[in-house]
């Protein structure tokens, strides 16, 4: 599993001009799930993520986690982050799972995180809808993660 992870003052996704989520402090978390993923892969992402301490302490220093300062979050599934550019311009996405299977594997990940208590709040887009995402990027600080790195 890949996951970009965005730290913003806020954010909201749209599909169809309508707003289906929306976060204030916290994390943007896009999503990508692979053809050769596993649920350990999946648990991996979330003790990373919900650990991950890039918020600012009293002296200025990335220290803090997410629970730490009540952040929300906000998932956004994402299978272009298997995007295979090694040939050509136009990319191919064989290595991203097929679309059931990786709903179920983005549904349990945000479940999962939901269970960890870490997070004030959690939405989401709408799984594979055309999405308009707005972010309001905080630092910038942007973090990749990808299980097969554990």
């Amino acid at each position: 599993m890949k996951a970009v992870v965005q730290r913003c003052l806020n954010a909201s996704v749209e599909v169809n001009k309508k707003i289906v989520g929306n976060i204030n402090k916290g994390f943007v978390v896009f999503l990508g799930v692979g053809k050769q993923d596993t649920e350990e892969d999946l648990d991996y992402l979330v003790k990373k993520i919900s650990g991950l301490r890039i918020f600012e302490d009293e002296n200025e220093k990335m220290n803090l986690n997410i629970s730490q300062v009540d952040g929300e979050m906000l998932v956004i599934s994402n299978f272009t982050l298997y995007a295979n550019t090694s040939r050509g311009f136009r990319p191919d996405f064989f290595n991203a799972m097929m679309p059931q299977r990786a709903e179920e594997f983005v549904n349990l990940f945000i479940e999962k995180c939901k269970n960890t208590n870490c997070f004030k709040k959690i939405n989401t887009g709408i799984f594979g809808a055309d999405m308009c995402v707005k972010v309001t990027n905080d630092g910038p600080v942007t973090i990749i993660i990808e299980s097969e790195n554990k």
